[in-house]
Order: structure tokens, then C-alpha cells, then sequence
């Protein structure tokens, strides 16, 4: 099975609209260790991760949240921002130094609106980020609970 790149803004996004979401951002750094968000808490803002990795978890009853996926270069930290009620699903560490680009969520929503061929790209992107992400958890199941897994490697 052929693996495609996690949807970056750069490719996702026109120029214009990139410009325009850089506009509102600026840079952060976290240090290894450091929880960008807890599920169940307010997604007010999201990342774009310029170095370092960022983990996504899920909490698990009487053990260490479980590792989902780990987020690179040019990824998006961060998809519950855009929809209501804009709460973390997820949970996220910075597993590394990271340093990123931080954009806040209700500046982002309201660029959106107040234009819909921008708004509705940010949501391709953001849906693209999902089915990847959505894929990508999929085959990993299928290699941990599939009788033969998911014939392939990711």
C-alpha cells in the first residue's frame, strides 16, 4: 500500500491565503516534556511545527495516556479549532525542543467567514489532515488487531 504525505499548508493552502494565515501567527518554542493541550480542553489556537515532534495521545484509565500518532516538519498541531465545540479530542507533548508557529483559532475562524473561498480552503486542508490522520490510525489497528494486519508497512 502507497503512503501519501500528511497534507501540509504549503501545499494545501493558495499563496494568498497562506500569506494571509501567517499574518496572524508567531513563532513559539517549547522545551521536551511540555503538554500543548489536554483533551476535553478549549482548542483556542493550533500549530505548525517548523522543528521538533509533538505527540498526540489519548487518556487510558489507570495507565500512561496512549501515543496516536507523532507530529514533524510542516504538520498541524491541533483540527478541533475549527469545529464547535471547539474542545480537544486529543491530548499533545512535545516530545523534542519544538518550535513552531502558533495561530489563534478565533482570529483564523473569523478570517473564514469573512471569506469563504479562504474559509472553505482551510477547511480542505483541515479535512485532508483528518483523513490522513483517520487512514493512518486505521492500518496501525489493523497491524495490532487484524488476524494478518494490514499487509502492508507504514
Amino acid at each position: 500500500m502507497i503512503t501519501t504525505p500528511t497534507p501540509s499548508m504549503l501545499r494545501a493552502l493558495p499563496a494568498e491565503h497562506r500569506q494571509r494565515l501567517m499574518r496572524v501567527a508567531h513563532e513559539v518554542s517549547f522545551p521536551q516534556g511540555t503538554r500543548l493541550f489536554e483533551e476535553g480542553s478549549r482548542a483556542d489556537r493550533f500549530w505548525i511545527i517548523r522543528t521538533g515532534t509533538v505527540e498526540l495521545d489519548m487518556r487510558v484509565p489507570g495507565r500512561r495516556p496512549a501515543v496516536i500518532e507523532a507530529l514533524r516538519h510542516n504538520e498541524l498541531v491541533g483540527w478541533s479549532w475549527l469545529f464547535a465545540p471547539h474542545c480537544w479530542h486529543l491530548g499533545a507533548e512535545a516530545t523534542s525542543p519544538v518550535r513552531a508557529y502558533e495561530f489563534d483559532a478565533t482570529a483564523v475562524r473569523q478570517m473564514c467567514r469573512e471569506d469563504p473561498a479562504m474559509g472553505s480552503a482551510v477547511a480542505q486542508w483541515v479535512g485532508d489532515v483528518l483523513a490522513h490522520r483517520l487512514h493512518s490510525a486505521r492500518i496501525r489497528l489493523l497491524d495490532l488487531y487484524a488476524p494478518y494486519g494490514s499487509g502492508s508497512i507504514v
